[in-house]
């Protein structure tokens, strides 16, 4: 049918897993195409700096390197479509792509649609975002010199974010629901000797309030059962993140928090779909194990294409 595009592979997000599966799969003479229903490159392009990426010594935004990832993956031939994928099928091994525009078939998949932070979900929070509601201290901790700030949360994002805002804020609370937290101890150990940093237990943020920024925030203590107000400049929220699965999470084997599990080389339980990046189940989310991913994915695709291709007649 006319209407229907062709390809060997489709990659689900163009961040820098979906980008590194490009560059691997096009360069490998796989007819290649990339969906992105957003901002090509993904989260990292809001990042600030990009310091711990091998081989880039100089500064450089997460903007930056994103656009060489995307022009690499343009190099080799790979196709970047900005269309959202409604849906998938399958037709024995075929895979059947539908987005907001056409449909494609496809020999194997790659799903890097990554994840998203968790909201806290109270009044004010939406509001405020990026008016002093923040989800990156990376991004946004230059803003704060010499201001007040408070961290939400007691794993490690939350700790290592709020000391790296001491870089800059002159007051950094780190306010957890918990006695106690949940980052490992050398990172705990770290907060606890920095001046800059006071905690607050035992409680939850009621509201985030102001009028064209954030000025002050609500807290409920729970042992207390009491509420308190803070001043403050910025919040920045760390209680998790939540995986981009709700396109595919009923067809393949994920995790309780709905993350992806794959094999080492990045296969997932159903023949031809791969995953990479932040929407697998791992322990270290960074730009560089994303790429890793990626190119582990694209190379293994193109083996399992290769192996099954006489069955591919179809497509």
């Amino acid at each position: 049918m006319a209407d229907i595009e062709r390809y060997d592979i489709a990659i689900i997000g163009a961040g820098p897993g979906g980008l590194s599966a490009g560059v691997y799969a096009a360069r490998g003479g796989l007819s290649t195409v990339i969906f992105e229903k957003a901002l090509i490159g993904g989260q990292i392009t809001v990042t600030e700096e990009v310091e711990n990426y091998p081989g880039i010594i100089n500064s450089i935004t997460g903007f930056e390197i994103a656009e060489q990832f995307k022009k690499h993956a343009l190099k080799f031939g790979a196709e970047i479509v900005e269309e959202e994928v409604k849906a998938i099928g399958l037709e024995g091994l075929c895979k059947i792509i539908e987005t907001d525009k056409r449909t494609y078939r496809t020999k194997a998949i790659v799903f890097a649609t990554g994840a998203h932070p968790r909201k806290l979900a109270v009044p004010g929070e939406e509001k405020f975002t990026g008016r002093g509601v923040s989800y990156c201290a990376t991004c946004d901790g230059a803003f704060y010199r010499d201001k007040v700030v408070a961290v939400i949360g007691g794993g490690d994002s939350a700790i290592e974010e709020a000391i790296f805002l001491t870089k800059f804020a002159k007051k950094v609370y780190i306010i957890h629901r918990r006695d106690e937290l949940r980052a490992v101890k050398i990172v705990q150990e770290r907060a606890y000797k920095n001046k800059k940093i006071e905690f607050i237990w035992d409680t939850v943020v009621q509201s985030v309030n102001g009028d064209n920024v954030v000025e002050k925030i609500f807290l409920y203590n729970r042992k207390k059962d009491k509420i308190s107000e803070l001043k403050v400049d910025g919040v920045f929220i760390y209680v998790g993140i939540i995986p981009n699965s709700g396109l595919i999470e009923s067809r393949v084997k994920c995790d309780e928090n709905g993350f992806i599990i794959t094999d080492e080389n990045m296969h997932t339980n159903v023949p031809g779909f791969y995953a990479a990046g932040d929407i697998v189940h791992k322990t270290l989310r960074q730009v560089v194990t994303a790429a890793s991913d990626g190119a582990i994915a694209a190379f293994s695709a193109e083996k399992w294409i290769e192996e099954n291709n006489q069955n591919f007649d179809n497509i």
